[in-house]
């Protein structure tokens, strides 16, 4: 009995965590063994990563736009089932058919890649590369079936087709086909022609009642009858009342004063007749459909005899109540029929017409034997998109893993992983630690977490578009060097992985500690700061008061010019001398004390001095600083764009100062160190300086403070009493 031996992992340790080295065959067919507690990354999305979107594509079988691990670890299984040599995952070049396995899987992938080489006309290559099948048109051809059981319109030379396949794709929206045209599928025909049967349902029973008496003008018939339906109604009416009372007859009628009114305007225009009468009740029950009629309705009722009237009771000039009643009834199973019409989608796309006409056509069968067809012709066609599948990921899977169950092309600084974008020029650095992001906001409250500095940027390419797109956001880590000028608004210049510059400008900083270097300057840059702002304050207020005050003093000297100047008050002046003179005393006798305690030490205490005064002005902040750096982790950034990261993937010191370079002059370039238009160097500080020194030194000096103390005697002996005696 054989005991099967367990396989032998390496790790290298990199980040904080032990990551996984994958580096051999071996190591590929035993990732389904691994504990996952052990991969740098559980899921990923597939987009905004630098490899083969249709590799990754054929990895994410769901279509949820995410890679976990299980879908790894059944793609790695695949792809070593049909290679007879996986080795070849770890070499460069095209993919040999001799690679393949000799089963019955490996077979139909050689099959298919010698009908692929008699297509490029390379029928005696014994191998393919990547750009053999990038473009799927050579594969699957627009005209021929694919197997994928889509339709694009070039599938099928009938026009009616073509044409029926494009009003489709206009209702519902195209799939992709294989061969990368616009399609449509099962699906699509079944829910549009669904659609399509309601209407043609409701119009089949408008026939099948007798509801268009009318005919094909039965829909004019009723917009005419029913822009007239009204002032008839009232005609009949009117005539209605007068057989009533016949003390109505005259006041059915226009009205005198309004006939009076309207014969002072002129009638040019017959809308003002509108709102008299349709005709004088003196014509009974028979409308008059000629002479007699008010002119501003003469055109809709012509338009009501010859779509209405005209088709069922002939020619005549006169139109009954009973006739009027009747045509009412016709028009009014009419118009309940019409309220009852469905309103599909496709309707508001396509006209009703064009909707009845293809189901009339028959074309829902006909497309779904088009469909049928290409499905006849998948199990060949499945072959040629295996062996695409197996061709990508032949030069991406690893890559993909080693930038996914370990963060090996990370760390090892080889190559950038799949999730960097480029690279950011700004402030003199360049990051490399740069991440395409969809929102910035959303981004930043799980980013915040990375304890990195992160600057946020909106890119623009105008004019000239990468893969679609004007615009992207990205985030950067600045992980060495110092702030400086960073702020929002800054302009920089990002490369994209293909080589492509964008405009890059600051929209967000997330401000953390850079460097221990520049935490020790930091207290002297924020104190320089707050003073500077301060006298800054001061001197805009007090030059605001003095052109407050001498407004107001101009004002008054018109009136004061003839008042007498006040008397100078010499006492006054005497004693703010006074003050002015026993604070510089006040200050000059605390440095002295300083300079005192200074010289007092022993000259190995003085550096010991400023050292400590240094660290605890520094030491704080330098502290934080050495506490935030060694929690930077790439974990977060990930995070906030899809990532599930497995593991603490720190971003040390030493490795940030990779991930982040300063502008460095050439070794052997020269340099000019005098430069023409630097500021001269001014003598007068230097002598105040001296001066003040020299004037402590001599204060100190007068008031004894450098003479030796004098010795105190000793103390007589005390003479013992044997020597007295």
């Amino acid at each position: 009995m054989t005991q099967t031996l367990a396989h032998r992992w390496r790790f290298f340790r990199a980040g904080g965590f032990d990551q996984v080295q994958l580096e051999t065959p071996a190591d590929l067919a035993a990732l389904r063994g691994l504990d996952q507690k052990l991969w740098a990354s559980l899921a990923c999305p597939v987009s905004d990563l630098e490899l083969d979107r249709r590799m990754l594509d054929y990895i994410d079988l769901n279509r949820d736009g995410r890679i976990r691990a299980p879908e790894i670890l059944d793609v790695v299984d695949w792809t070593l089932a049909r290679l007879a040599d996986p080795g070849v995952l770890f070499q460069e070049g095209p993919l040999r058919l001799q690679s393949l396995t000799g089963d019955a899987e490996g077979t139909r992938l050689r099959l298919a890649a010698q009908r692929l080489l008699d297509v490029l006309g390379r029928p005696t290559d014994d191998s393919l590369a990547l750009a053999d099948t990038d473009d799927l048109a050579l594969l699957f051809p627009p005209h021929e079936y694919n197997g994928d059981g889509l339709v694009p319109a070039a599938l099928s030379p009938d026009a009616e087709l073509q044409a029926a396949i494009a009003d489709i794709i206009a209702c519902l929206g195209a799939e992709t086909d294989r061969s990368g045209e616009a399609a449509i599928g099962e699906e699509k025909i079944a829910a549009f022609f669904e659609q399509a049967r309601q209407l043609h349902a409701w119009q089949a029973r408008a026939v099948e009642q007798g509801l268009e008496v009318f005919g094909e003008g039965t829909g004019a018939a009723v917009e005419a009858l029913s822009a007239v339906r009204g002032k008839v109604d009232d005609y009949f009416t009117r005539v209605a009342m007068a057989e009533f009372d016949p003390r109505a007859a005259v006041l059915m009628n226009a009205q005198e004063e309004e006939l009076v009114r309207l014969a002072s305007l002129s009638l040019a225009d017959a809308g003002e007749l509108a709102g008299l009468p349709l005709a004088v009740i003196q014509h009974g029950d028979r409308l008059p459909l000629g002479k007699g009629l008010n002119p501003a309705w003469q055109s809709a009722i012509d338009e009501l005899q010859e779509r209405v009237v005209r088709p069922i009771y002939g020619e005549q000039d006169s139109l009954s109540s009973a006739q009027w009643r009747h045509l009412l009834a016709l028009c009014g199973d009419y118009l309940a029929w019409q309220a009852e019409a469905p309103q599909p989608a496709i309707a508001g796309v396509l006209a009703r017409e064009r909707i009845l006409e293809l189901v009339d056509q028959g074309v829902e069968a006909r497309l779904l034997a088009l469909v049928e067809a290409d499905k006849a012709v998948a199990e060949a066609a499945d072959g040629l998109v295996e062996l695409d599948k197996l061709i990508r990921l032949r030069h991406g899977l690893l890559r993909l893993l080693r930038n996914f169950v370990s963060f090996q092309c990370f760390y090892s600084r080889q190559d950038k992983a799949v999730f960097q974008a480029g690279t950011l020029y700004i402030d003199g650095k360049s990051c490399d630690l740069v991440v395409e992001v969809d929102d910035i906001e959303a981004h930043a409250k799980v980013a915040a977490a990375s304890d990195c500095f992160l600057l946020y940027c909106t890119c623009t390419r105008r004019g000239e578009p990468v893969r679609g797109k004007e615009t992207l956001n990205i985030v950067a880590a600045v992980t060495a060097g110092t702030e400086g000028d960073l702020q929002a608004g800054r302009h920089g210049l990002f490369y994209d992985r293909a080589g492509n510059d964008w405009d890059a400008t600051v929209v967000k900083l997330m401000q953390n500690a850079i460097s221990i270097r520049e935490a020790f300057w930091s207290p002297y840059r924020r104190i320089s700061n707050l003073v500077s702002e301060q006298v800054q304050k001061l001197a805009s207020s007090r030059d605001a008061d003095m052109v407050s005050k001498a407004a107001g003093t101009l004002e008054d000297t018109a009136g004061a010019a003839s008042a007498a100047p006040p008397a100078f008050d010499i006492a006054r002046f005497a004693g703010i001398f006074a003050a002015i003179g026993l604070a510089i005393g006040a200050l000059g006798t605390a440095l002295a004390a300083v300079v005192t305690g200074i010289l007092s030490l022993a000259w190995w205490q003085v550096p010991l001095l400023l050292l400590g005064v240094l660290l605890a002005i520094s030491g704080p902040s330098m502290l934080l600083a050495w506490f935030k750096l060694r929690r930077r982790s790439l974990g977060p950034i990930l995070d906030g764009n899809g990532w599930a990261v497995n593991a603490q993937a720190r971003i040390s010191i030493p490795f940030g100062t990779a991930l982040t370079q300063m502008a460095v002059l050439p070794s052997d370039s020269d340099r000019a160190l005098r430069d023409p238009y630097a500021e001269k160097p001014r003598l007068w500080p230097w002598v105040l300086a001296l001066s003040l020194v020299a004037g402590l030194g001599y204060y100190a000096w007068s008031t004894g403070m450098f003479a030796q103390a004098p010795a105190e005697p000793a103390a007589p002996a005390e003479v013992s009493q044997a020597s007295t005696e």
